[in-house]
């Protein structure tokens, strides 16, 4: 089975629709040792159809829109937070303690962009200071798995680089490759209420959609931000006590409104949110949110016909399901690192593949869902990681031919605008299909300005 066919497979996709999707391939985007192009091409082309099915289907078209599939729109886009500009200023992702470090066995990576995680490495490292070098050392005194081990006891993120075969013979390897790509579940509850029909130019198949977004950093705000595009009312929800990395928020903050909520002290807002919602997606580590009745079964009980979409970083199963995670950790773990590099000197893909890529494929699944619930009036419970995603880059991937252009300059594919923010360069979303949207209705704005309601 091609890339292309098995992520619309993944989502439910009818097979017959496929010839609908062309794509223009070219030679150079997102090169790699692993096929990371035809892999962001899946998830992209998966994406796009289902936006085109919904479409269709609720504006009674007879046909499918076709959809268009440009290599170079999408390459773009799987770094769209390295085109940011602001003002002209362009964002500097990684803090300093957020890298590959050496041990005395091998090599490790931290994540620790976030003031609380840094906290938590230093500790787990038994280290006061916030100083490279002093890290550095406290890390070559010991081994790459006493480090994860010490570091996640103590909250913080480090993983020990693995190679594919040592990561296949782990534990969490075997749970992640016995899961499909996308799992799915339909909670036996009462109909959800119907969508009205589309009219009108461009096709927002996603429009009246309202998207409950529980998400923080890349991934499940790229689903958020592509339901946006289409069309959805997005209200992205943070707890005020975790405000988000501002330039991160503005790279996928396009389209959608953001407030801040205490889901303790401000619960009867918050459940007056949840229910004229239809779609929630969560993307915080499994179980984190279970205690405020945020678990896919509560919610179904509670909100029928509700469609649920929940992404992590290893999947809410294994010895490693409640573990936070990222996508250049999951790249260390998994032996991407590796392939990409070498067991000596570890490298990584040309973009965060698997967050993007998981994140497009979310999207799909969000909207193959609200098309499912159209026709049979159930919602739906979705599910992705990015470590399966990574099982199906590493193992389920083959390499597509070169492509007849190059991909030399992603001009084509950015767009400038202003905003409260200041002037933004940005890239464009790569979903397309005949008569659909191109651009984001409105900009990003501030992190947890608006107010906590639907449009």
């Amino acid at each position: 089975m091609t890339a292309p066919s098995s992520a619309w497979s993944a989502v439910g996709g009818d097979p017959a629709l496929l010839p609908r999707v062309s794509t223009v391939v070219r030679e150079g985007a997102l090169e790699a040792r692993l096929p990371v192009r035809e892999l962001a091409r899946a998830c992209v082309g998966a994406c796009a159809l289902a936006a085109a099915e919904l479409g269709a289907r609720r504006a009674g078209l007879a046909e499918v829109p076709e959809v268009r599939l440009d290599d170079g729109a999408i390459a773009t886009a799987f770094v769209s937070e390295r085109h940011l500009l602001v003002d002209g200023r362009a964002p500097v992702w990684f803090a300093p303690l957020s890298r590959f470090w050496r041990t005395a066995d091998g090599w490790v990576r931290t994540h620790a962009n976030y003031p609380h995680h840094r906290a938590r490495l230093l500790a787990g490292l038994g280290v006061t200071q916030e100083d490279p070098d002093v890290v550095a050392a406290a890390l070559a005194e010991r081994s790459a798995h006493e480090v994860e081990k010490a570091v996640y006891a103590a909250g913080g993120l480090a993983v020990a680089l693995r190679t594919p075969q040592e990561w296949a013979a782990h534990e969490q390897a075997a749970a992640v490759a016995r899961r499909p790509l996308v799992e799915h579940e339909r909670p036996a509850t009462a109909r959800a209420r119907a969508l009205p029909p589309l009219d009108g130019a461009p096709l927002l198949p996603a429009s009246g959609v309202r998207v409950l977004d529980l998400t923080r950093v890349i991934a499940g705000p790229v689903a958020t931000r592509t339901l946006a595009l289409l069309g959805a009312d997005v209200l992205r929800v943070d707890a005020p006590q975790l405000p988000e990395l501002a330039d991160q928020h503005t790279d996928t903050g396009f389209g959608k409104r953001s407030a801040k909520l205490d889901l303790v002290a401000d619960r009867r807002a918050f459940e007056e949110l949840l229910a004229a919602a239809d779609v929630v997606v969560t993307g915080y580590r499994p179980g984190a949110l279970d205690r405020f009745g945020l678990s896919a079964p509560a919610l179904a009980e509670r909100h029928p016909g509700l469609i649920v979409a929940q992404l992590s970083a290893w999947g809410a199963y294994g010895p490693w399901g409640e573990r936070r995670g990222f996508d250049s950790l999951v790249q260390v773990a998994t032996g991407i690192a590796a392939i990409e590099g070498s067991a000596e000197r570890p490298g990584a893909l040309p973009a965060q593949a698997l967050d993007h890529g998981s994140g497009y494929l979310l999207a799909a699944a969000v909207l193959r869902a609200l098309t499912e619930r159209r026709e049979e009036g159930y919602g739906r419970c979705v599910r992705l990681a990015l470590a399966r995603t990574a099982e199906w880059l590493v193992n389920g991937i083959e390499p597509g031919p070169p492509g007849d252009l190059a991909y030399d300059t992603p001009d084509a594919w950015l767009a400038e605008r202003d905003s409260t923010l200041g002037r933004l360069r940005y890239a464009l979303s790569p979903v397309s299909f005949a008569d659909g949207p191109t651009d984001w209705a409105r900009p990003p704005g501030g992190w947890g300005v608006d107010p906590a309601r639907w449009d």
